[in-house]
């Protein structure tokens, strides 16, 4: 996915900004950077690849070639590098972004066609950053710029800008990923996660709404676009991207997880001996689990986490399958001869979780019982970069579905349904394809219920196919 985080302060805002960035890094693992402007200075830019080491290793030590600024924005992305600087009629800004562009290469030929041309490449294919900048400096100003890559962008885009004199945010036009508003004295900050904030004595004042527009200085927080009335978060925010500590609109990250798992483990009738929270975001969930089926939590694996990074965006599945097994270490003394009962956040291509029950059975456990935090994967998303599937393929349930019905896209909607026979059969078969005892997913009701907003403000797409909405809808407000 990424995160990206800015700030600008009445005195030096480097080690804000090194720190509150790399307080986003478990939001990506490709690319850093960060963008400064400072009066002596101007825009000073730094991008490290991130694919081998970590952000903080990687800028430590270059820290001093920013000294003396009071504003930047830096960004860790899984996909282009960024921020990207720019000098337009606008003047000179930097850029970083969230965002997911479906229709990327039809909007580049729209520009090349307009004798525009890219500089910046990103794996062989158009900067996507680079795309957004362009589509803003087509705009008489940045608010008239953002709203042109509103109203030509599919998918999603969340933004920073740093000018010479202030910081200006603005929040995909469905409010997918979120930007949330930090102050101290002297300071203001934005973040894609809040917890970015507490140890940089920041205080959570405001989340930016849904395609809003607001313009940072030292002194202020000024709202140039009000925000859209409809909104469509990523309930994936809660269940897997976000860190514990984090809030979006006002609902804690470890408190839906906790209540998602506590309200399923009140409901189940399967008799286990103990619960554990596949590390780390199945914890949450695991421990609320526990609580509400009045069972141990007991932590019968654990994440060796100094030397092994998270599993999820390597491209080559090889390495994703090698990182997986090297970093979750089972504990046979509490596996032995137990019924357990493990909880975790999603079921995508199940290739890791079969490899891992494989070697539960084999340490001694005696059942294995997995319960989900959401309902099965059944579309893809075509809103942020979710996983870094290339294909609706790579989904277990889809590879399944293919199987039962010759066509992987045939009654989406019937094996989407949370109790129907297409939704039973399919379920069974993952959980017999994965060896596990049983095999439960929460409901879409249930999720939405922990996260505590209305449904219609939360994005469910990837397990039922309805968030799509269109650009036209969006015109209409």
């Amino acid at each position: 996915m990424g995160g990206i985080f800015g700030t600008i302060s009445k005195k030096s805002c480097v080690s804000d900004l090194f720190y509150g960035t790399d307080y986003n890094s478990h939001l990506g693992t490709r690319r850093g950077g960060m963008a400064t402007y400072s009066e002596e200075k101007g825009f000073v830019r730094s991008i490290h690849n991130l694919e081998s080491s970590y952000f903080r290793t990687k800028f430590e030590s270059t820290l001093d070639k920013f000294e003396g600024s009071k504003a930047g924005i830096g960004v860790i992305s899984d996909t282009d590098a960024q921020p990207l600087i720019m000098n337009s009629h606008l003047g000179r800004f930097a850029i970083c972004t969230v965002a997911k562009i479906v229709n990327l290469e039809e909007l580049t030929q729209h520009l090349l066609d307009k004798n525009m041309h890219f500089a910046e490449m990103s794996s062989g294919r158009t900067n996507p950053t680079e795309l957004v900048a362009l589509l803003i400096i087509q705009g008489k100003t940045f608010e008239e710029g953002i709203e042109n890559v509103y109203r030509h962008i599919k998918g999603s885009c969340t933004m920073m800008i740093l000018t010479a004199d202030s910081l200006i945010c603005a929040r995909d036009s469905w409010g997918r990923t979120p930007i949330i508003i930090g102050k101290k004295e002297g300071a203001y900050a934005a973040s894609s996660e809040s917890t970015s904030f507490p140890n940089l004595d920041f205080e959570t004042v405001y989340n930016v709404g849904p395609g809003e527009i607001v313009r940072l200085t030292a002194d202020g927080m000024e709202q140039v676009r009000k925000p859209n009335k409809k909104m469509q978060v990523c309930s994936f925010l809660w269940v897997y991207y976000g860190f514990p500590t984090s809030t979006y609109e006002n609902r804690n990250v470890e408190d839906v997880r906790f209540t998602n798992g506590y309200n399923a483990g009140r409901e189940d009738t399967d008799d286990v001996d103990c619960v554990c929270g596949i590390p780390d975001s199945g914890i949450g969930m695991a421990l609320g689990y526990a609580a509400g089926k009045n069972v141990p939590y007991q932590r019968c694996i654990s994440k060796y986490t100094p030397t092994w990074p998270r599993s999820f965006t390597p491209s080559n599945q090889s390495m994703r399958s090698l990182v997986a097994k090297m970093k979750l270490i089972p504990n046979k003394a509490m596996l032995r001869g137990k019924r357990v009962l493990f909880c975790d956040d999603s079921i995508v291509r199940g290739t890791q979780l079969r490899d891992n029950v494989k070697v539960l059975f084999e340490s001694g456990l005696k059942e294995c019982h997995m319960r989900i935090a959401c309902p099965p994967l059944v579309y893809g998303c075509p809103f942020i970069n979710f996983t870094s599937s290339k294909s609706d393929m790579e989904l277990i349930t889809r590879r399944i579905i293919e199987r039962f019905e010759g066509d992987a896209s045939k009654n989406l909607d019937k094996y989407a349904t949370t109790g129907s026979p297409e939704y039973k059969r399919m379920v069974d078969a993952i959980a017999k394809e994965l060896g596990l005892t049983t095999l439960k997913f929460n409901t879409i009701e249930q999720l939405v219920e922990a996260i505590g907003l209305p449904k219609c403000q939360v994005c469910t797409h990837c397990f039922d196919g309805s968030s799509k909405y269109t650009l036209e809808e969006l015109a209409d407000e």
